[in-house]
């Protein structure tokens, strides 16, 4: 689950209320977020059912073959409740890889020391992306893979996903670890360029049925030659 709700709720419409179980929930807190023109609602229970749903049947099956009847049979509830909270598929898929990518994010942040050593820190980020992937590889090779498939709708959840992790690896090279090895920060290219590498090694070690932990050291290495001595 993405997100924490106490107790049991009643997922559905007053016509196919099913009760659930929200123990083992994730702990992200609930939030509105804008991403382009489209407003996501991160607090209602039925919507977050269904994108469980979705998660659950692109691990299964992929996010071409997955169909609307796969979503809600995933998240036992039925097509009326998905089309009150989705217009389609695609929408539901865009908020999925939104949410996953802040959740993401926010598990890097969390393990990093900002006072540690510099080397360290980097180890910790790439261990902390890994775990994250290990988690949920399909999710993430629907990302890099199907996502641009979408086109135009897919623009801006994919410039948020790039403004926010491209984001977070310069705030995290701008800490007092790096500051203390006389490290500039790193530079929107250089981290885009440091995403787009790692998304690609993510992407081959799944599709070949790789342990994902085997892009750790490369990671590093890569990560270390990016973010050390510029001249």
């Amino acid at each position: 689950m993405y997100r924490d709700f106490p107790g049991t709720v009643l997922c559905g419409t007053k016509d196919d209320k099913v009760p659930y179980s929200t123990e083992g929930a994730s702990s992200v807190t609930p939030a509105t977020s804008v991403v382009g023109d489209a407003v996501f609602d991160d607090t209602d229970p039925f919507r977050l059912r269904l994108l469980d749903g979705l998660a659950a049947s692109i691990g299964e099956r992929g996010y071409r073959a997955t169909t609307v009847a796969d979503i809600v049979r995933h998240a036992r509830t039925s097509k009326r409740t998905f089309y009150d909270q989705f217009a389609s598929k695609e929408q539901c898929f865009l908020e999925l890889l939104r949410a996953d990518n802040e959740k993401l994010g926010q598990s890097i942040r969390a393990a990093v020391d900002p006072e540690a050593d510099w080397h360290l820190q980097i180890r910790q980020a790439v261990e902390a992306y890994v775990k994250n992937i290990e988690s949920r590889p399909a999710i993430t090779l629907s990302w890099i893979r199907e996502l641009p498939s979408l086109g135009d709708a897919a623009r801006p959840v994919q410039r948020h996903g790039l403004q926010l992790l491209t984001g977070l690896l310069i705030d995290l090279s701008a800490s007092p670890g790096f500051r203390r090895a006389n490290l500039p920060p790193l530079t929107a290219p250089l981290a885009v360029i440091l995403l787009g590498g790692l998304r690609e090694l993510t992407a081959l070690a799944v599709e070949d049925a790789r342990p994902v932990r085997s892009i750790v050291e490369p990671a590093v290495d890569a990560s270390i030659a990016l973010l050390g001595p510029r001249h």
